[in-house]
């Protein structure tokens, strides 16, 4: 594990900015520390040995010193934690936009990690780094000084001091492994966690949420034992670097009295050697300490940069659309990690204007292929156009600005009802709004409610009925008045009544636009022009 990634300087600019802020401010932390040293060796060996008690000079200096090394730690804790929460967010939000780019996909592992897994950086900028940073000027300045006052101990330091670095290299070699493994429990938990929160409605439908405590317990007690052992290897290197320290400092102690009491050293050199010696090997020692703070951090990086440096796929520029059918040629996918295609040599076409239905078992690819439309998958076989042109020509953010995608269970956010159709686009005055609002069929939502669309919402659509809130989907999709659309299973999980009112709605967004629909539902299927059968022959309607 690298002390300091190189991709950092890459990704967050702020960081090469910090290191020599950093840099600077050690090495003023460590003049002050040897002036600090000589000042208080000096006015203790005047009254020691001279009887001199007019030392109001180096006690001043002692207090002006002790103010400068105050506030230089003040200074490069604050500038650690501004740094950390810029770093943070710019990664944040370069993870997020390039996740965004790739399309959906892992969910839970991503939502941990643009989370929890980022914020870990903070322990890394706020205690690791700037340590790292004094580790490696503090004892070269200190060792110079301590070189012209006294070479024997010089000596001493230079032949104990890389034994530090040494052993605290084998403790992350060892502690690498058992962090990457705590990290992986923690993603796995929190990932599987969030699925399960997300599909319990389901879950409690088909009987299966009590099976999964099961699951969640069985994770979350590899994610204990993967953290203790963490902890274990930090409390048990922490003893070891203490250890050496203290014993690299009781040599130059012992080497120091007996040469005191052989008259070769003055009480003044002896004392200055005597101060400055254990600030030696503090940094070094607080690196190793800090360590295992930073190391969750830096994994969680890892994964960052990982996510960062996978390529988009390549995108088209073409910015006109033509009219005509959508035709898919010979189209395979896999998914990655996955042996058997999810769709294999798949040919269909969708004619301009009407509703094309696929149904099928589930695992055909159905649901696949509205991702190969919606440019979220590519194609490892194949091609899909339209009218004359591959839409791989085509600039993905143009192509999708003419669809609208209903799924299942359209994402809602906490905010109002009319934030939540706005979605569809964001430029929407409050009259397209109410407009797309009564052609989804939620007059009555609105009616209900004294605050209408101004309703505020809970976080996931909270306060609306599974058919609300997919009728709220319909009005996206009106307000984006599309030329394709594009439907997985709109009323899957709906009630009667509340099937008849989306279905109400569907019949007026289709009308006269080019639809795929996804179904199972004989209501749904009612609506298709067309009904192609994954798995089976085309039925002709």
């Amino acid at each position: 594990m690298k002390p300091l990634d190189p991709r950092l300087l890459r990704y967050a600019t702020a960081t090469r900015l910090f290191l020599v802020v950093s840099v600077v401010l050690g090495t003023v932390s460590a003049a002050l520390l040897i002036a600090q040293a000589t000042l208080l060796a000096s006015a203790i060996a005047g009254v020691v040995v001279d009887g001199d008690f007019a030392v109001g000079g180096e006690l001043a200096g002692l207090a002006a010193v002790t103010l400068g090394r105050a506030g230089v730690a003040w200074a490069q804790d604050t500038i650690a934690h501004r740094t950390g929460a810029t770093v943070i967010s710019t990664l944040r939000r370069a993870l997020l936009a390039h996740a965004v780019a790739l399309g959906p996909g892992g969910t839970g592992e991503l939502a941990t990690l643009a989370t929890r897994g980022v914020d870990a950086l903070t322990g890394y900028f706020a205690r690791y780094l700037p340590q790292l940073v004094l580790a490696a000027v503090v004892p070269a300045l200190i060792g110079a000084r301590l070189l012209f006052a006294d070479w024997l101990t010089a000596v001493v330091l230079v032949v104990t001091v890389p034994l530090i670095p040494l052993f605290m290299a084998l403790v992350g070699w060892y502690t690498e492994g058992r962090t990457k493994r705590q990290y992986d429990a923690l993603a796995r938990l929190s990932g599987h966690f969030l699925d399960v929160v997300a599909g319990l409605p389901t879950l409690m439908v088909f009987g299966r949420a009590k099976a999964q405590v099961e699951t969640v317990r069985r994770i979350t007690g590899e994610f204990r034992r993967t953290t203790m052992g963490v902890l274990r290897a930090a409390f048990l290197s922490s003893l070891v670097l203490e250890l050496l320290a203290t014993i690299s400092v009781a040599l130059v102690a012992v080497s120091i009295g007996l040469r005191l009491v052989e008259g070769e050293l003055t009480l003044e050199t002896g004392l200055l050697v005597l101060i400055l010696a254990p600030e030696v090997y503090l940094p070094l020692r607080q690196v190793g300490a800090q360590f295992h703070a930073s190391t969750e951090g830096l994994e969680a990086a890892n994964a960052v940069f990982a996510v960062l440096e996978t390529p988009l796929p390549p995108a088209g520029t073409r910015t006109t659309v033509p009219a005509g059918a959508l035709t898919f040629e010979n189209v395979t996918v896999t998914y990655p990690g996955r042996s058997e295609p999810a769709v294999r040599d798949t040919s269909l076409v969708v004619r301009e204007g009407t509703v094309t239905a696929l149904t099928g078992p589930s695992g055909t690819g159905k649901s696949t292929l509205l991702a190969v439309l919606l440019g979220f998958v590519r194609p490892e076989r194949g091609r899909v156009r339209i009218g004359d042109v591959d839409l791989a020509e085509l600039d993905p953010d143009v192509w999708r600005g003419h669809l609208a995608w209903v799924p299942q269970r359209p994402t809602l956010v906490a905010g109002t009802i009319a934030d939540n159709i706005r979605l569809g686009r964001l430029d929407a005055t409050d009259a397209e709004v109410a407009r797309a609002a009564t052609d989804a069929e939620l007059a009555d939502v609105i009616a209900g409610r004294p605050d209408g669309l101004a309703t505020v919402l809970g976080e996931d659509g909270a306060g609306l009925s599974a058919g609300e809130r997919q009728r709220v989907g319909l009005a996206r999709a009106f307000l984006r008045d599309p030329r394709i659309v594009l439907l997985d299973e709109p009323t899957a999980n709906l009630d009667g009544d509340s099937e008849e009112r989306v279905l109400t709605g569907l019949r007026r967004l289709v009308d006269g636009r080019t639809a795929v629909l996804v179904a199972h539902r004989p209501a749904l299927l009612a609506l298709a022009d067309h009904v192609i059968r994954l798995g089976g022959a085309p039925v002709a309607r």
